[in-house]
């Protein structure tokens, strides 16, 4: 064992012990699962909050790591946000976000329409930056943060944003000679899904699904087509092809993996 005999070097040590036993611990917050979650979203500022009816929370979702809260505000007073500092909402290059229309319903029963916005989250529970602009045309920085997130529902085809994604597929059925392309190009518009399926022959004609009739997209190259799809379901599918001697409609089974969707590049 070292004994300190020196004044000084002892109140070092006993400082170091101190700090260590009282400086705080800080946990990091778990990443979520993917799904629709109620969130609280607080500001710096009690002119930009949200609306009342909503309790001080919004919508959170959560797919392949990447989180957006979708809040509603008290007027349609704030026409832009920006994620970021004012700074750089200013420059040319900068992309706003750009507000929904929300109907809201108060306690009381009166019915309103606010400005929302769908707001990037980077992560919980720490401040972040967020700046705003208003009818008067003037850029303001805030702080905000998002927290408390409680699980609402799982996320499917209704929760995706408006987008282009890549979704694994599958198909079975016919011989076990055909194949799609995997992933596909998925388009999300309105909680509705398409899906771009490229086969691996040029000889199918039509697809039939929910018996109606999709026709190729391409004009040259392997069958193409653009079907409308659900994820984590089995779709049953039928397709024409005519690489036999005879025409032939065979039944097959797509299924869209939607723990794969991710954002296209």
């Amino acid at each position: 064992m070292t004994v300190f005999t020196h004044k000084g070097v002892l109140l070092s040590v006993l400082a170091i012990l101190l700090l260590t036993v009282s400086a705080p611990v800080f946990a990091l917050s778990e990443p979520l699962e993917d799904g629709i979650y109620s969130a609280v979203f607080s500001t710096d500022s009690s002119m930009f909050s949200v609306n009342e009816s909503k309790e001080g929370r919004g919508i959170l979702t959560v797919n392949e790591g990447e989180m957006n809260i979708h809040v509603s505000l008290v007027s349609k007073k704030i026409i832009n946000l920006f994620p970021g500092l004012a700074a750089d909402a200013k420059k040319e290059d900068a992309v706003l976000l750009e507000p929904t229309t929300d109907q809201i319903t108060y306690s009381d029963g009166y019915q309103d329409t606010v400005y929302g916005f769908d707001i990037p989250v980077p992560y919980l529970d720490k401040e972040f930056d967020l700046a705003l602009i208003g009818t008067k045309g003037k850029w303001y920085d805030h702080k905000v943060s998002v927290s408390d997130p409680i699980f609402i529902e799982p996320l499917t085809e209704a929760s995706v944003s408006d987008g282009t994604y890549l979704c694994e597929v599958t198909l079975e059925g016919g011989s076990g000679r055909a194949s799609v392309q995997s992933p596909a190009v998925i388009t999300a518009e309105n909680g509705d899904l398409t899906a771009v399926i490229i086969w691996s022959s040029r000889y199918y004609e039509y697809m039939l699904v929910d018996d109606v009739r999709f026709d190729p997209v391409q004009s040259e190259g392997n069958s193409t087509f653009e079907i409308p799809v659900t994820l984590d379901t089995d779709i049953p599918v039928s397709a024409l092809t005519a690489a036999m001697s005879q025409p032939h409609l065979i039944d097959y089974t797509l299924r869209f993996d939607g723990s794969t969707l991710q954002a296209a590049e």
